[in-house]
């Protein structure tokens, strides 16, 4: 059986037919497709509505979150590479600060400074002293730069005008990204000198290297030009334009996202006081939302089992309401047909003591003349020895008496129609139901043989129903045999207190896949012939309702044996109906 035939209910096929008071009330597929929809929406709104909650919210979360540790992060590189600048500034103030210009250009005493710094504070790859007009009077380095005049240089005004300058990351001349940092010193008799390092960027770009990121993020600075200063993992080289451009000045940490729909970045910077710097932090958006879209992914394998698991029991729930509803209407059909069945049988019966008494009386009146002219021939000498005519009176006679045992048997039939525990001879009572089919047996050769196993035959039960239960049984037995068949009833007494009749013909059998469904109302395979499907649901009550059952066993193409059992002493007779 398919998986599709097995979740089929068992409604679903049913085409009403039936019209007047054994019609369905309901239709019943509409009726399971309401059920399928109220109890879809009951289940799966607030569940949609709280996934649906879920996503919106924990989204947002996710990239304020993502927004709050950019910032952080900003923040923190911020603080590192200002720190790292001004602790170089501060140090080369302070270590010069003491001396007067003639003691910091003394070789000996300017070698020491320089020493100092590089051994202390690290970073410095070399040192010179110049003068307020711009000459380069003492210098420690890789190229000699003693002489040279800086008095047109950018970092040279700056420096005079504002006492202090750092300058952008630049290549000079040994082709090696390094830092200017220049600070001027006011002599007590109001001269001035500068003095000018260099910084290497090697020891400035680890700390934007040790930088934690999430996996595909970068970290680096740019100028307010937009050109990158530092290396960077995923944007550009030094002193290549940056992909962001220089965003608008802000000290404090600012997050901010790119607009195109193919790479969304979102970005994090702040402006380095001080400083021609600016701190950028990148990573793109679809990188930094995977742990989030990881969780979702998680969360949709969930919703997606549970939507399967509210959809088999929603279907199961509605199926089994529905077919229910369909059971116990099924089972109101019975009922009324039952019903219908009854009183049509209460009135054949009545009918039947009615004409049974119609025709008795001219039969006492046939059977009365016709022994009296019997008697009137048996006197009279002219015709005593008349055997023919006698004959014809005999004939009269036995018809009249023929007659009469059917009438009595119908009158049988019309009296116990009502439910009556009585006892009987379950022998005589099937003699008489035979009875009404004997001549259907004599002219289609029907062999009918009736076998007494115990000589208790005699117990109490009700009639008309066991009556009712063998006319079925033989009736259904002569419609499966052809001509010359042979019908067996076999009376026995069952150990365990029953009375057990087998009714077993050599008919056409019943298949093997009918056998489940024989007792099902208004299942038959006589259809076409004008089966109802309801002699058997019927015969199957009758004996249920006498504390009795039915079985059946049967081979296609062989026959077929009923086996009733009725209990010989029924603990309560069911009330009159």
């Amino acid at each position: 059986m398919s998986l599709l035939k097995r979740l089929k209910p068992d409604f679903w096929d049913y085409k009403a037919s039936d019209q007047g008071p054994f019609k369905y009330h309901f239709h019943f597929r509409s009726l399971w497709k309401k059920r399928v929809l109220l109890l879809a929406w009951a289940a799966f709104g607030p569940f949609s509505g709280l996934a649906i909650f879920d996503y919106l919210v924990t989204k947002d979360y996710a990239e304020n979150e993502i927004h709050l540790r950019t910032a952080q992060i900003v923040s923190s590189t911020t603080r590192t590479v200002a720190f790292y600048l001004n602790q170089r500034k501060t140090a080369l103030d302070l270590a010069t600060r003491p001396y007067t210009f003639a003691e910091i250009t003394n070789e000996k005493i300017f070698s020491d400074i320089f020493h100092t710094l590089k051994r202390t504070i690290g970073g410095f790859t070399d040192f010179g002293v110049i003068t307020s007009s711009g000459d380069q009077v003492r210098y420690i380095g890789y190229y000699d730069l003693k002489g040279k005049n800086y008095a047109q240089a950018h970092w040279f005004k700056e420096t005079v005008k504002n006492g202090a300058y750092i300058s952008d990351v630049f290549l000079g001349y040994r082709k090696v990204p390094h830092i200017i940092i220049a600070v001027k010193q006011q002599q007590t008799d109001g001269s001035s000198y500068i003095l000018r390092a260099t910084l290497d960027s090697a020891g400035f770009n680890d700390l934007l290297l040790q930088t934690d990121l999430i996996e595909g993020g970068d970290a680096f600075l740019i100028n307010h030009e937009g050109t990158i200063q530092t290396p960077t993992l995923f944007h550009g080289n030094i002193l290549e334009k940056s992909p962001i451009p220089a965003p608008a000045y802000s000290e404090k940490a600012r997050v901010r996202k790119t607009e195109d729909i193919h790479d969304k970045i979102i970005y994090g910077y702040a402006h380095i006081p001080g400083t021609p710097y600016i701190t950028m932090i990148l990573g793109h958006k679809s990188e930094l939302m995977k742990p989030w879209h990881q969780t979702r992914l998680i969360v949709m394998v969930f919703v997606m089992l549970s939507s399967l698991f509210i959809i088999i029991v929603v279907h199961a729930v509605a199926t089994r309401l529905v077919n229910e509803i369909y059971a116990t209407d099924k089972e109101r059909i019975i009922t009324l047909r039952q019903v219908a069945h009854t009183n049509k049988l209460a009135s054949i019966g009545r009918l039947a003591a009615g004409v049974a008494h119609e025709i008795n009386n001219p039969l006492a009146i046939i059977n009365e003349k016709a022994g009296l002219l019997k008697d009137i021939l048996s006197f009279s000498g002219k015709y005593a020895g008349d055997t023919k005519l006698v004959g014809h009176i005999d004939s009269i006679l036995n018809s009249v008496e023929r007659c009469g045992t059917i009438t009595k048997r119908l009158l049988g039939f019309a009296r116990h129609l009502d439910v009556k525990f009585q006892p009987i001879d379950i022998k005589a009572v099937i003699e008489d139901v035979l009875g009404f089919l004997g001549k259907e047996a004599e002219y289609r050769s029907i062999t009918v043989k009736i076998d007494v196993d115990s000589d208790i035959s005699i117990f109490t039960t009700d009639r008309g129903k066991v009556q009712q239960i063998f006319l079925n049984l033989i009736n259904n037995a002569f419609a499966a045999m052809s001509d010359g068949g042979h019908l067996n009833i076999k009376i026995q007494h069952h150990e365990d207190n029953f009375m057990v009749v087998s009714v077993a013909d050599d008919g056409c059998g019943i298949p093997e896949a009918d056998l489940e469904r024989i007792f099902e109302p208004f299942f038959s395979t006589k259809t076409k012939i004008g089966g109802t499907g309801l002699g058997l649901p019927i015969t199957f009550g009758l004996a249920k309702e006498l504390g009795g059952k039915i079985e059946v066993e049967s081979t296609f193409g062989e026959g077929t044996k009923f086996i009733v059992y009725l209990p010989l002493n029924p603990k309560e007779p069911p009330e009159n109906q």
